[in-house]
């Protein structure tokens, strides 16, 4: 009986030791910059502190930020963190949290009066997904037109091409990606995503990555070649 406690034992010591081992190298993993030179990283709402230097020195080219949601929130964190940035040696991209149960321009007005069109800025993103805070599911062609609306009035403000940040369910849904023709933001950890109608512009390879200067995980991303 001892003797056999003891195999279990080690056996379960050894599988551990394994599943400890993958963990901490899938936290580090990022796709080849060999294929994509340039990777960055998208904090979601309301970041801790980061330092933004320490994060540049560890490959970090590029930073997406939130900096709005929806028609009345502002994250509190962004003033700060997009002066920062340039002065690190980073890009720096603006995101808005689409929501599916306020109206479009609003949300434009909301994000256009927030975010000062900056010539160094990055496209801005429109993260369009289900949330649990917004139990609406519009017709298709409305919340198409209502998209294209909030699309032209951030366009015409930042004079760049909207990238559609789109979640799986949402393209499944609506096929967002054929309907709009804008760059696609696509995410799916350490695989490829396939779900949208046209190729990736920018890819959110894992949700999970560790980098020194942000408390946490950290969403990774790379740009198509």
């Amino acid at each position: 009986m001892a003797t056999t406690l003891l195999k279990l034992a080690t056996v379960l010591f050894g599988t551990g030791g394994i599943a400890i081992g993958g963990w901490a190298y899938a936290t580090q993993w990022h796709p080849a910059t060999e294929t994509y030179p340039l990777q960055g990283v998208d904090l979601g709402e309301n970041p801790g502190p980061v330092e933004w230097g320490t994060v540049r020195a560890r490959g970090v080219d590029f930073a997406y930020i939130v900096a709005t949601s929806g028609k009345d929130r502002r994250d509190p964190a962004f003033e700060a963190n997009w002066a920062a940035l340039p002065e690190a040696g980073l890009r720096r991209g603006a995101v808005h949290i689409y929501s599916l149960c306020q109206p479009a321009v609003e949300q434009a007005n909301a994000f256009n009066t927030f975010v000062p069109a900056a010539a160094d800025a990055l496209p801005v993103a429109v993260d369009v997904q289900f949330r649990d805070d917004c139990v609406a599911r519009p017709e298709k062609a409305a919340l198409v037109a209502d998209l294209t609306r909030f699309v032209t009035m951030v366009e015409t403000h930042t004079g760049k091409p909207v990238l559609l940040r789109i979640g799986k369910s949402v393209e499944g849904s609506y096929a967002l990606s054929a309907a709009l023709p804008r760059p696609v933001w696509a995410m799916a950890n350490l695989l490829k995503p396939d779900y949208a109608a046209r190729p990736w512009r920018m890819w959110r390879a894992s949700n999970f990555r560790r980098v020194e200067g942000i408390e946490g995980p950290v969403n990774w991303d790379v740009v198509a070649g």
